[in-house]
């Protein structure tokens, strides 16, 4: 299968440069995000941890499907 891949691939002008730019890719959207977790506010990761825990809102959501 990777000679079938290969064999294709090696028709291609600058297919070198692909692997590259997915590589890059990975590594700008890991780090953007690693940066926004970063300098989120702790109160809100908080609120958004105790979400699925709060019996309040668990209550009301509860009471108006019925």
């Amino acid at each position: 299968m990777l000679k079938f891949i290969k064999h294709n691939l090696e028709g291609i002008d600058g297919v070198e440069i692909y692997p590259i730019i997915s590589l890059l890719l990975f590594f700008t959207v890991f780090i953007t995000m690693i940066i926004f977790v970063y300098k989120l506010p702790k109160k809100s990761i908080e609120e958004v941890s105790q979400l699925p825990l709060d019996q309040d809102t668990n209550i009301k959501e509860n009471s108006h499907h019925e």
